[in-house]
């Protein structure tokens, strides 16, 4: 299911929501100058590598130019590719506005970067002894989902959903599609628990307890910070 479309256009002008935007791009273009020797050690520096963060946690010294606890916001800001990254905007896109909204545009950058803070902590406490690099806006905006579902519950969403060759559109209510994308995200994440799959981190695949994690932090940071305010 993609998302295409809410009814509950913001107020006010989202400009925090669209800079992070624009910054998440203007690194993917970045990211497309370089080499593919260049992207990894690029992606090595400022993505968050668990290994390397738990023994930063233990007192060992830093494998980068800065302390390796700064991933947890530099990663927030890498993509592996344009599918990615153009997911991840798509999403922040329609329901980062209407947050922004509600909380305002100071709480709401402290919110998002909080929300993507937990996340990547969520995904490291799951594999804490991974060399894989954990990387992408997901998890962050997966709080700003956790918002919205609570305050926009009832908002329809126009969804399309592919049917082999053809598309059918359907709108759902907020809490219809976001909560079923959190189920989502809690299976795999479950799954990857109890085997070796190909679905989690370890695999370089898609880090679904970062999602879980920013789901869950944005349940609690939206109100804490006004978001029925």
């Amino acid at each position: 299911m993609v998302p295409l479309g809410d009814g509950n256009p913001t107020r006010t002008t989202a400009i925090v929501n669209y800079s992070l935007i624009g910054a998440n791009v203007l690194v993917f273009l970045h990211e497309m100058t370089l080499s593919k020797s260049q992207l990894k050690q690029f992606f090595d520096t400022w993505s968050i590598i668990p290994l390397h963060l738990t023994q930063s946690f233990q007192g060992h010294a830093n494998f980068g130019p800065y302390p390796e606890w700064i991933t947890l916001l530099t990663s927030q800001f890498l993509h592996g590719g344009f599918l990615h990254i153009a997911g991840n905007m798509l999403y922040l896109w329609i329901f980062g506005n209407n947050v922004e909204d509600q909380l305002g545009h100071i709480k709401y950058l402290f919110f998002y970067l909080a929300c993507g803070v937990v996340a990547g902590l969520a995904q490291w406490f799951f594999s804490a002894y991974s060399t894989t690099p954990s990387l992408g806006a997901s998890g962050a905006i997966a709080g700003v989902l956790g918002a919205y579902i609570l305050r926009f519950p009832r908002a329809q969403v126009l969804t399309l959903i592919p049917l082999g060759f053809f598309f059918w559109t359907i709108r759902l209510p907020a809490y219809v599609f976001l909560g079923w994308w959190f189920v989502q995200q809690s299976f795999y994440g479950l799954a990857g628990l109890g085997a070796r799959t190909n679905i989690g981190m370890e695999h370089g695949g898609v880090a679904y307890w970062a999602h879980v994690g920013g789901f869950i932090a944005g349940v609690i940071l939206g109100p804490l910070l006004g978001l029925f305010a």
